[in-house]
């Protein structure tokens, strides 16, 4: 959530529906002074790369609903803005809230799934995808990702 507050902050502040690179580097890093300008980069390839802008002809546009955004009075991105999520444990959350099972919970059936239905030959992503079909949970946007995950590991 802070990633989409960071994203929305410079077009909601100037209230502009798109911006130019420059323009959106200019906001983080010199008038609100919240990153370098190298992090200023990184967190607008990151905001693209996950679909929360588009660029189009030299200029940024967000792909979601500026009004359905508050920028809290005094906020300040922290640095966690700047790590990937892990798919794994966002599908584990996913389950969690759905079934209103406490996270470990799901781990452990994570693992009880991997000892006991696949002797140990089962890796915890695909655990997680077991766990969300059973449940009914939507996992499909994290596929590739969990794939990525699988062979970098």
């Amino acid at each position: 959530m802070t990633l989409l507050i960071t994203v929305a902050a410079p077009f909601k502040h100037s209230r502009k529906s798109s911006m130019r690179k420059n323009e959106l580097v200019y906001y983080y890093a010199l008038d609100r002074k919240w990153m370098s300008t190298d992090q200023a980069n990184q967190i607008l390839r990151r905001a693209e790369e996950e679909g929360l802008m588009s660029l189009e002809n030299g200029m940024y546009a967000p792909r979601f609903d500026l009004t359905a955004i508050t920028i809290p009075i005094g906020f300040k991105p922290t640095s966690a803005i700047f790590e990937r999520n892990d798919p794994a444990q966002v599908l584990i959350g996913r389950i969690a809230k759905t079934t209103s099972l406490q996270e470990t919970e799901i781990v452990a059936e994570m693992n009880q799934t991997i000892r006991d239905g696949f002797d140990n030959h089962l890796l915890p992503p695909g655990a997680l995808v077991l766990l969300a079909k059973k449940y009914g949970v939507h996992f499909e946007d994290l596929s590739d990702a969990l794939m990525q995950s699988v062979k970098k590991g």
